[in-house]
């Protein structure tokens, strides 16, 4: 019955978003209703699964934990995105030396050569 449902709760929402792209034609609310009307009854009948029941208690948690995290304060946090911008610069200088060098040496090369 679980797999049941999670399928008509799946063919809910692609009904209502084929009745959006069906219905081109129609008034643009009319084609956001259906569509939301779809997602809607798709949601509220996986809700009744367990899957859907396990989701829901995932998502409660996750909200709490996230609660729990010590966010960085705006001077931390833009003194970390001074290091990278600044590591950033260099290793773009290292790259940029690194590929000057190395065009040199070919070129050297290639005039050698010929």
């Amino acid at each position: 019955m679980n797999k049941f449902k999670l399928a008509l709760a799946i063919l809910s929402i692609i009904a209502g978003v084929v009745g959006f792209y069906y219905l081109r034609e129609s008034a643009m609310v009319i084609r956001i209703l259906l569509l939301l009307l779809g997602i809607i009854l798709g949601i509220t009948i996986a809700w009744f699964t367990d899957q859907g029941k396990q989701f829901y208690t995932f998502s409660r948690e996750s909200i709490e934990e996230t609660k729990k995290v010590i966010w960085p304060s705006r001077k931390e946090t833009m003194q970390t995105a001074g290091v990278v911008f600044a590591f950033v610069v260099a290793m773009a200088a290292f790259l940029w030396l690194v590929d000057t060098g190395l065009m040199t040496v070919v070129r050297y090369v290639m005039d050698q050569e010929g």
